[in-house]
């Protein structure tokens, strides 16, 4: 992009604007009516981009621990003091989102609020204190001829993302790929295109005022959906491919993308309340899962219940999530015992699925056998929790549910890169190669052997 543009985002007004390459030449965001010359320009406009990340990249991979701190901390001010801005940009998103008819969890995703925008620089702020591991030489060994080989840390590369609604995943992502020292291609979906926009606006500034390269943030101005098809098949220019979305998404880029993918496919989330369990600690655990925010992939989708604490549990789950407005979905053993007239039968689909909504599947299991079990047969490998006062069944439960996250007397929402300390996360991976679970500025990262000689040769 030209200087102008990097800051500002945008070129005329509206949705789709106008997009400016390197070299000055105007793109028009494709269409799908407009036929082949339009798919031809997008393609190019993508590989152009491709093109400017990998030279950002190199760029950023050297750069001073100093610069990227700087950067983020300049991002952290400008979101604070254009905030206004950002919400005003937002407004117009939520707005064209209610008349299309969007669903009430992903309205509540797309939204920002002056809380959300503080959480954002309150992320940049703690992502900047963290130490830079970049080019740091993490194990060191002596071979028998005095060769000294380790393990350096360095960035990935060039990442491409693509997500849904949540604006503020553009900062997230951001932040932790730049201290990384990645350079990244962001596509969000196209009901946010005006929040994310404006957001690169200030995420060009930060990093111009660090002397950084714009071009280590790209965002795609153009809502098309062929732009995705175009950067997944950047494998030139792209080292990593992350899709953050519906399990359709995932799949789709998963089939088309010629380069590595990082998957975050469904959250079906469990909590087992195990036998002797503290049913009071329970209930809260499976109503802070449930209610708290049913749309976001760590929402508690189906609770498993010992026999032995069935009886004296759920009625009081009914009442209390009842009145929050959960819907249950129980087995034979559970319907009865819920007493309420918000529980139906469940369908052989509602074990294993992610509602996103106020839905919850219940399930009465005679051990914690055949919670593992049903675990292992319906999970997404996101988040499993065990609620029990039984220090074996809880390390066995640690041991075995196979998950990003595995947890003890806790919430599933906790499943969440902010809440365990990585500052922001650019998602949760569910496959085990290269990252399993909450990836943060570590997970953005590899490692690459070094050798230090004094003239060896082999024989």
């Amino acid at each position: 992009m030209s200087k102008e543009m990097s800051r500002s985002g945008l070129a005329g007004t509206g949705p789709e604007p106008y997009i400016y390459g390197s070299t000055g030449e105007r793109f028009i965001p494709h269409r799908a009516t407009e036929g082949t010359t339009m798919t031809a320009s997008l393609e190019l406009q993508m590989e152009h981009m491709g093109q400017r990340a990998k030279s950002a990249a190199r760029t950023l991979a050297a750069a001073s621990p100093a610069a990227k701190t700087l950067a983020l901390r300049t991002l952290a001010e400008l979101l604070r003091k254009r905030g206004p801005d950002m919400l005003k940009a937002n407004a117009l998103d939520v707005e064209a989102a209610r008349a299309a008819n969007m669903d009430a969890p992903r309205l509540d995703r797309l939204t920002l609020t002056p809380r959300i925008i503080e959480d954002m620089a309150l992320a940049c702020l703690h992502v900047a204190d963290m130490p830079d591991e970049v080019g740091v030489i993490e194990r060191q060994w002596q071979r028998p001829n005095g060769l000294m080989v380790g393990k350096m840390r360095i960035p990935l590369g060039v990442i491409a993302m693509i997500f849904e609604s949540r604006p503020n995943v553009t900062i997230d992502a951001a932040i932790l790929c730049l201290k990384a020292g990645d350079a990244v291609i962001l596509r969000g979906g196209s009901e946010a295109i005006r929040s994310n926009l404006a957001l690169a606006g200030l995420l060009h500034e930060a990093l111009e005022s660090a002397g950084l390269p714009a071009d280590a943030v790209q965002v795609v101005e153009t809502t098309d959906r062929a732009a995705v098809a175009a950067l997944c098949k950047l494998d030139k220019y792209v080292d990593v491919m992350i899709p953050r979305g519906g399990e359709s998404l995932v799949r789709a880029v998963c089939e088309a993308a010629t380069m590595p993918v990082l998957k975050h496919y469904m959250g079906v989330c469990h909590l087992y309340v195990d036998e002797g369990a503290d049913l009071g600690m329970a209930l809260r655990l499976a109503r802070n899962g449930k209610v708290q925010r049913p749309g976001v992939c760590n929402a508690l989708e189906c609770l498993l219940v010992h026999q032995s604490e069935a009886e004296a549990f759920l009625p009081k789950l009914g009442e209390t999530l009842g009145g929050d407005g959960v819907t249950f979905r129980a087995c034979p053993r559970a319907l009865p015992l819920l007493r309420s007239d918000r529980a139906v039968p469940a369908q052989p689909g509602d074990f294993g699925q992610e509602f996103h909504d106020l839905i919850l599947a219940v399930r009465v299991v005679d051990s914690l056998d055949e919670a593992l079990d049903h675990i292992a047969r319906y999970g997404s490998n996101h988040t499993e929790v065990i609620c029990t006062n039984n220090h074996a069944n809880a390390t066995r439960f640690l041991r075995e549910a196979d998950a990003s996250l595995t947890a003890v007397n806790a919430s599933t929402r906790f499943n969440d890169g902010g809440q365990l300390g990585l500052g922001a996360e650019i998602g949760i991976s569910t496959s085990k190669l290269h990252s399993y679970g909450a990836m943060g500025v570590r997970e953005l990262t590899t490692t690459k052997f070094v050798a230090l000689g004094t003239g060896q040769i082999r024989e």
